[in-house]
């Protein structure tokens, strides 16, 4: 499906470059009318997205360069470079090669045998003898043999001194006009053709720095970068300043200390190897990139930057980090690309992918709450239509909330929907596990084409709830309405009827289905039933504020003279561990929302927006964008808004769920201003986990896939789109076209074949 959506000078402009895109509404309302002053509100600023590609190779690489576009590595095997997908062998370089230096189109390859140089007739052997460190200096190559230095004067090494080092040179660095030594965790300079020099008393000394040490003798390399001389250790980082060398290791944030290798960045960007993957430090944060999304293997040998790409060599190949021009409002378009291309649509829901091993191919998942996580994808289209006018959104959004009228009305149960929907024969993986673990429960519907999921949950009637009514308030339109209001009380009737249980066809309450007191009285209620009630205090107070039914305002008054609105003020449980179950902050949100719009009387209010306001500090730590962007346009306070666009910034473009371990990282530690209530320490980066659902837990610190699934962004586009809705984050300040469009090709080849099954029926 292609679009042009843009509301921008080229709208009109030729098709042939053909645009996936979003209508920016760059014209439109940029804040709510509800906006407080305490808001943050984030401008939507050109910022630098990350693209991961890598390139396999059968021996491990062991340096890198990058001269005018061509990537070469160094190897036991001799030097290789990079054409396409393949690694061709330079044959004038075959003997094990250490290091590659470059400057400019300058490169030198210093293999076991001498120094190599790359001239306009290819490969020639200039220096043909043993070198332990090489670095450009003052336009000149100068190395290290033992403890001696020389220099390169045309095709001649030459001796720059007759004495000799105090140690043996392991490396030499550029920095700041002088020639930098070390070795035997040692450093020093080359001063006016002596090693070292001399303290404030007179004494000889080869100490490099009056004040500090090392992070240990064990030292990888070193780099000058932005005036000051980066040591990197196998404990991390020393930094020299003048002559005070301080230390950089996991209290100062950096991730990983096991330093392999530095690279300067194309902008004021430090780049560092290490054994257990990659590291940006930019504008005092570090940045880390592990795993398979990243790179072939997570030791890293030599980096090299080009433009604006990194390169990794490592033991199984290379791995590059391309970082572009992008806005939220053109990763928004990138992710509705995405869901089209890659198969995520099918019958008005969004589907996960998960990789078939017999098909060798990936497949839709039916799973056991396609309503709720499809729910997500309504919302946010309901969103963008309310910011952009765009048609495009309204479309996706009627055409969600149809599907979810079909739910409902293939049970047979007034006002009982499905957890999912299976046309037979359809290509996929359909959930056989129910509640619980319990076996799944499907039917057939009566048409016998289409299977329906029973023993539906909590999770589905919030979803419901939550989404429906947006779509009421800001995308149904004439019969649409009715329709919808329809949908809701038909679910709140069905409570309402059967005692406060969700009863399915067998007569029985399902297992997640029961909002009733008795419930509340069993040892599982009491735990639960802080959230319970939430859940059903909002279905009734949505029922009534949208149908104007007496009979559900008499029923929420029921609820309140039971006690439910003080159930609500502990609505999340911390306790015990084991039983924290963190989708169910999600449920909970998705009813606050609707609880605190709709609920007018103060003191109600007042308890409720204590209950929320303690639900928030547990999940705050999460810098879960929803949760906070939620949060801030609800109550006028400030949500760490810049947590949460930078969250959304942060989300890789490639959805596969990738696995990932930050638990043997050095900064585990909590934030300032934070506090840990349901375990874990700190968040993550979606660029360090993974995409996510919002029933996800951002303080996990290993999981993920192994790439055999991937996410619907369903989540992604609901948070972005609340932030854009509510004022908290602006339309795109950039007006170039690259930066807030998408071209088809621009999404990677891959994912699921179009679903190729019977259409959806009609609901009346």
């Amino acid at each position: 499906m292609i679009y042009l959506l843009s509301k921008t000078p080229w709208q009109n402009a030729s098709l042939c470059t053909v645009l996936v895109g979003l209508q920016l509404g760059l014209l439109g309302v940029l804040f709510s009318p509800h906006a407080s002053a305490a808001e943050v509100r984030v401008t939507d600023e050109v910022y630098l997205q990350e693209v991961g590609w890598q390139r396999k190779s059968d021996v491990p690489l062991r340096s890198l360069a990058v001269v005018a576009g061509q990537v070469y590595a160094g190897s036991e095997k001799g030097l290789f470079l990079l054409e396409g997908d393949r690694w061709l062998p330079q044959q004038a370089v075959t003997n094990s090669l250490g290091h590659l230096v470059v400057k400019e189109t300058n490169l030198c390859a210093i293999s076991t045998v001498g120094i190599h140089r790359l001239g306009p007739l290819g490969w020639r052997l200039i220096a043909a003898t043993g070198i332990d460190a090489v670095a450009w200096h003052q336009g000149q190559i100068f190395v290290a043999q033992g403890k001696r230095l020389s220099q390169l004067r045309g095709e001649v090494l030459n001796p720059l001194t007759t004495n000799e080092s105090p140690f043996a040179i392991s490396h030499l660095a550029s920095h700041n006009e002088s020639l930098v030594l070390q070795g035997e965790g040692r450093l020093t300079y080359l001063n006016r053709g002596r090693f070292g020099g001399k303290d404030s008393y007179g004494f000889p000394a080869d100490q490099a720095w009056d004040w500090g040490d090392l992070p240990s003798p064990n030292v990888r390399d070193l780099l000058s970068f932005r005036g000051s001389l980066w040591v990197g250790t196998d404990q991390g980082l020393g930094r020299l300043r003048g002559m005070s060398l301080t230390r950089v290791d996991g209290s100062a944030g950096l991730p990983i200390v096991d330093v392999t290798c530095l690279a300067a960045g194309f902008t004021n960007d430090l780049w560092i190897g290490t054994s257990r993957g990659l590291i940006r430090h930019v504008d005092g944060a570090f940045h880390y990139y592990a795993g398979r999304r990243w790179l072939p293997h997570d030791h890293v040998r030599a980096l090299a930057v080009f433009g604006r790409e990194v390169f990794a060599a490592t033991d199984e190949g290379l791995g590059v980090i391309r970082l572009e021009p992008y806005t939220l409002a053109k990763k928004a378009a990138f992710y509705e690309a995405h869901l089209e291309k890659w198969g995520q649509k099918r019958l008005g829901f969004t589907h996960k992918l998960e990789y078939d091993e017999e098909r060798r191919a990936y497949v839709r998942e039916m799973s056991d709450n396609d309503g709720g996580y499809s729910g997500d994808y309504l919302a946010a289209q309901c969103y963008r239509w309310a910011v952009t006018q765009d048609l495009v959104a309204r479309r996706e959004a009627t055409n969600t909330f149809h599907a979810f009228r079909w739910m409902e009305s293939v049970t047979g149960l007034p006002g009982f929907p499905a957890r999912a929907m299976w046309a037979k024969g359809e290509v996929g993986h359909k959930s056989m596990i129910g509640s619980g673990g319990y076996p799944a429960e499907w039917h057939d519907t009566a048409d016998g084409r289409f299977e329906w999921k029973g023993d539906t949950s909590s999770d589905e009637i919030c979803s419901h709830f939550y989404s429906v009514s947006l779509f009421l308030e800001l995308a149904a339109e004439g019969r649409e309405k009715e329709q919808a209001v329809r949908h809701l009380t038909r679910m709140a009737g069905h409570l309402l009827e059967h005692g406060w249980k969700l009863v399915d066809v067998d007569g029985k309450p399902t297992r997640w289905g029961r909002w009733d007191p008795d419930y509340f009285n069993t040892d599982e209620g009491r735990h639960d039933r802080g959230l319970q009630a939430l859940e059903l205090l909002s279905f009734m107070k949505t029922a009534a504020h949208f149908s104007k039914e007496a009979r559900f305002q008499e029923a929420y008054d029921r609820l309140v003279g039971l006690g439910y609105p003080e159930y609500t003020l502990r609505q999340r449980s911390t306790f015990p561990p084991e039983d924290i179950a963190h989708f169910e902050d999600q449920l909970a949100f998705w009813c606050w929302r609707n609880l605190l719009r709709y609920e007018t009387d103060l003191g109600l209010r007042a308890l409720y927006r204590r209950g929320y306001e303690r639900s928030f500090e547990i999940v705050r730590i999460e810098q879960n964008p929803w949760y906070n962007l939620l949060y801030a346009s609800l109550t006028g306070n400030d949500g760490d808004t810049l947590a949460a666009v930078a969250h959304l910034r942060e989300w890789p473009l490639d959805l596969r769920q990738w696995s990932f371990q930050n638990s043997q990282r050095a900064d585990h530690r909590t934030p300032t201003g934070y506090q840990s209530f349901k375990g874990g320490r700190r968040a993550f980066s979606p660029r360090e986990r993974e995409p996510m659902r919002w029933d996800s837990w951002t303080l996990a610190p290993d999981g993920g896939s192994g790439g055999k699934s991937v996410i619907e962004p369903g989540g992604w586009l609901l948070a972005y789109w609340l932030g854009r809705h509510s004022g908290l984050i602006s339309g795109p300040a950039s007006h170039e076209r690259s930066q807030i469009t998408v071209r088809l090709d621009e999404i990677p080849e891959g994912g699921a074949a179009s679903y190729d099954g019977p259409p959806r029926p009609a609901v009346p």
